[in-house]
């Protein structure tokens, strides 16, 4: 995942540099993934899936009001009871049958532990979240990057869509071709990928939108190729490097890990 040193490829990460400066400047830190506890960052994962957060958090608060953030009781919970709890998320019969694969898949491949799956190189976790069913690559990077520190970029739609307007990639890439892009050209850091990607989702959704962008009102208007004004950078620059990921263990807080990146434009 280190930076690639052509030409082409440098402008690549130039114009990745200039956009994610100015969304920090222009949004402030995110403070992703809010959640307390790295389980209720993964139960967050999949209960978000086809719907808003806004229903994805009430139904973690139904879990966690329940008793329920605690693999051994959410092993132990009939499928009913689950479905309940989760309803306010939709396809609630889905995602109950994708939570109970994914701690199936924890008993038996780490223990029931999530330190254990954590200390496993990241390519095969990722390999064994992708083999289980109800689990695709948004979810599974997700899975991760949120809650394990891992390199992985979630390059969701919002991702894909506010960077294919600002000629990143074809608005046809795919999933895999945007993050590889990403992986190539950006520093291999977990607390980048973090911010950056929570930045996309925010300007995806004020700004960005699928039919009709506000790019009038947008902070990277200025970046689009139809006005011609994007200025090089002729200091060149690097990625500040932000402070170092830790597995997460045990409750952190309000919000799981609040990433203050530093914007040194060096």
């Amino acid at each position: 995942m280190r930076p690639a040193t052509n030409g082409n490829e440098s402008e690549t990460r130039r114009q990745l540099r200039r956009i994610y400066t100015t969304l920090l400047a222009a949004f402030g830190p995110q403070g992703w993934w809010p959640a307390r506890i790295r389980l209720e960052v993964i139960l967050g994962a999949i209960l978000t899936q086809n719907t808003a957060w806004k229903n994805a958090a009430l139904a973690v608060r139904r879990l966690r009001q329940a008793g329920m953030l605690n693999h051994e009781k959410l092993s132990s919970a009939s499928l009913s009871k689950l479905e309940s709890l989760i309803r306010p998320a939709g396809f609630f019969r889905q995602k109950a049958r994708t939570i109970r694969n994914f701690l199936r898949y924890l008993e038996t491949s780490h223990g029931g532990s999530l330190r254990a799956m954590f200390s496993t190189p990241g390519e095969k976790v990722r390999r064994e979240l992708l083999a289980l069913k109800g689990l695709g690559p948004e979810t599974a990077d997700a899975i991760l990057l949120y809650a394990g520190g891992k390199t992985f970029f979630v390059a969701d739609a919002y991702s894909r869509r506010v960077l294919a307007r600002h000629d990143l990639w074809k608005p046809t890439a795919t999933y895999s071709e945007a993050q590889q892009v990403l992986h190539e050209h950006l520093p291999g850091s977990a607390a980048l990928f973090n911010e950056f990607h929570a930045l996309l989702v925010e300007a995806g959704k004020r700004y960005c939108k699928r039919e009709v962008p506000r790019c009038e009102a947008c902070p990277l208007e200025p970046f689009l190729n139809h006005r011609h004004v994007a200025r090089p950078d002729h200091k060149g620059f690097a990625f500040a490097k932000p402070p170092a990921v830790s597995g997460v263990s045990g409750r952190v807080g309000p919000t799981l890990k609040r990433m203050e990146l530093s914007h040194h434009l060096g």
